[in-house]
């Protein structure tokens, strides 16, 4: 009789752990039923609670009023703009955060600031598990971070949304380690001026969900810091010398980052649930 006990006891623990909401959000983002406490970040107002990084720039110089709000919408602009060189910005929010759900709706708008990228055109997204903003060297390009991408589609050709970039950064898939500095999801296509819902599962170094209007379009586990020391051109970081030794370090937490590369963009509804008290 004891152990049959036991094994009962054990088939209980079993079930609970299939069922428990921490299985439950790693293993299928879209349905989860929790109680739910979002928290705005974006207060629709103006930017407190954010701060911008510009390439070039000392953190917290809005240069040329890149970011703002207007009519409730925060905007990546570039109206004050004459050309685009490598002013990439980002935006940072004012806490780091571990394990969480981030959601949003943004939208591409107009046309390309001249003197951008090409591959630029058509492109923003938010920043993960991100390097704080007062790490960031005055001329660096872009945070360590792992990268949510957004593209809107060119009128003559398809393109998906909510990919993934990782600068500085490698993750696994399928568990082998991920190391290309682009992965597509299997998205649908949106364009210009459309605007699309995306939500952003992290659970800290183990499993990220890409979500894009309530599919989930890509699946990666354990970020980590990782392939800068392959990176020719500058606009990384000058100083290489700590990368052999942060390779491979997980990423359980970081800032989050909306990002502006010369084509406008827009974000609005941007909030957050918390998920760390269900991790503890």
């Amino acid at each position: 009789m004891k152990s049959i006990n036991y094994l009962l006891c054990g088939a209980i623990v079993f079930l609970a752990f299939c069922t428990s909401p921490k299985r439950e959000i790693a293993e299928n983002p879209e349905t989860i039923e929790v109680e739910e406490e979002w928290v705005e970040l974006f207060n629709g107002k103006d930017l407190t609670g954010w701060t911008p990084k510009i390439s070039g720039y000392e953190l917290g110089k809005n240069y040329k009023n890149t970011f703002r709000v207007e009519n409730g919408i925060l905007k990546a602009s570039y109206d004050e703009y004459d050309t685009f060189k490598t002013e990439f910005g980002h935006l940072f929010y004012e806490k780091p955060y571990s394990h969480y759900r981030l959601r949003m709706e943004y939208r591409t708008v107009g046309e390309q600031t001249p003197g951008g990228q090409t591959w630029a055109r058509l492109n923003s997204g938010v920043m993960l598990h991100s390097q704080s903003p007062e790490s960031m060297e005055e001329n660096q390009n872009f945070p360590i971070s792992i990268e949510m991408q957004f593209l809107s589609a060119y009128d003559a050709e398809d393109r998906t949304t909510g990919n993934l970039a990782t600068p500085g950064t490698h993750v696994e898939k399928d568990g082998e380690l991920y190391t290309n500095h682009m992965w597509y999801s299997d998205s649908k296509h949106y364009r210009n001026d459309e605007w699309v819902s995306v939500e952003a599962v992290v659970l800290g170094d183990s499993i990220v969900h890409h979500i894009v209007e309530g599919d989930t379009v890509l699946t990666y586990r354990h970020p980590q810091i990782g392939g800068w020391e392959l990176e020719d051109e500058t606009g990384w970081v000058e100083d290489k010398t700590w990368v052999t030794e942060m390779n491979g370090t997980p990423l359980k937490e970081g800032y989050i980052a909306l990002q502006a590369e010369s084509h406008p963009v827009e974000f609005r509804k941007i909030e957050i649930l918390d998920l760390s008290e269900e991790y503890k």
